[in-house]
């Protein structure tokens, strides 16, 4: 049996230390982003979905083998009734310092404010397109006006970091990004683009192509200059600076594998604990917690998962795509 002690850490194979939990509340979201999901959705039954009592032991588990970062994600996190009660009870744990959400900016103009005294600390506000049209196509329902009420009351609300996430798609939004870099500049925030992923479904027709970070960086350093940083968020953003503070981010999991540091560890909404974004290998913590173990059984056997966690993930868009879920269904 592993030893358990109050210092017990997790480390995988090859070193690293894993101390941010990506969390998701739902598979479910209010838009349909062609990305992320199929435009007519099977969504898991509610018997397959963690409660918020399950969801809440999770993170304290995980808080209490150093996870010191929780980042709560959905499909669309605040569709989910309760969360704003799961994130107060997280954001109490002494050993989390940062309480993050990912979210597509839907709910924001009416919830920003509840968030923030929930003890939310940071946001990433899901956005493609500053087109109305554009908006629709890539989403193919909701309201960019709704998204953009809400971009404005998170920034009201002072959160330590509010950042934009842009994936880029070459056919659909590629000659937005420069006006999305200067929306976030204009708003004080920060942006990342976002390679696109081959995350798809068996049988996909979606062509899998993608924008490299680095052209795009240069198109971008032509309109403004973007000065090199060392900054580190703790997630996989290499970031780059203008002259007013905004940071603009590059994720670039197809051109520039950045799992040499990984830290990161996700929890799906029925439970399995993936080690790496691109691999499938999992635990089911849903069917332990269910079946009656206690909470020393489940750091034993988070603790154990560490070694099946890959040293980097094998994304491969010129052979079969071995990861067929969706991206809703692994945890934005």
């Amino acid at each position: 049996m592993t030893d358990l002690t109050a210092n017990s850490r997790l480390i995988d194979p090859f070193g690293r230390s894993v101390s941010y939990l990506r969390l998701s509340v739902t598979d479910r979201c209010d838009l349909r982003c062609q990305y992320c999901m199929s435009e007519k959705m099977t969504f898991l039954p509610r018997d397959q979905v963690l409660s918020l009592e399950e969801l809440y032991r999770v993170a304290a588990v995980f808080e209490g083998l150093g996870v010191s970062k929780i980042r709560v994600t959905g499909g669309e996190p605040l569709i989910r009734k309760g969360v704003d009660g799961l994130l107060r009870d997280i954001g109490k744990l002494a050993g989390i310092n940062q309480l993050a959400i990912t979210t597509n900016g839907t709910q924001l103009a009416s919830r920003a404010l509840v968030l923030k005294q929930a003890g939310v600390t940071a946001l990433n506000i899901s956005l493609d397109t500053l087109d109305h049209d554009r908006f629709n196509q890539v989403t193919r329902v909701g309201s960019l006006t709704q998204v953009l009420k809400g971009i404005d009351a998170a920034c009201e609300q002072g959160f330590e970091r509010v950042r934009l996430n842009s994936v880029v798609m070459p056919d659909d939004n590629l000659d937005d990004c420069l006006d999305l870099m200067y929306f976030a500049i204009s708003k004080g925030i920060d942006i990342a683009f976002i390679e696109e992923m081959p995350l798809q479904q068996k049988g996909s027709k979606r062509q899998h192509d993608y924008v490299m970070s680095e052209r795009l960086r240069a198109y971008l350093s032509q309109h403004e200059e973007l000065r090199s940083s060392n900054i580190d968020t703790g997630g996989p953003a290499r970031y780059w600076q203008t002259s007013s503070g905004t940071r603009v981010g590059f994720i670039s999991p197809m051109s520039h594998n950045f799992c040499g540091d990984c830290n990161r560890v996700r929890v799906t909404v029925e439970g399995k604990l993936l080690l790496c974004l691109g691999n499938d290998n999992a635990i089911d913590l849903r069917a332990m917690m269910r079946d009656g173990a206690s909470d020393q059984q489940l750091r034993e056997a988070v603790i154990q998962a560490m070694q099946l966690k890959p040293e980097r993930h094998h994304f491969d868009i010129d052979n079969n795509i071995e990861v067929v879920r969706f991206m809703s269904e692994t945890g934005g």
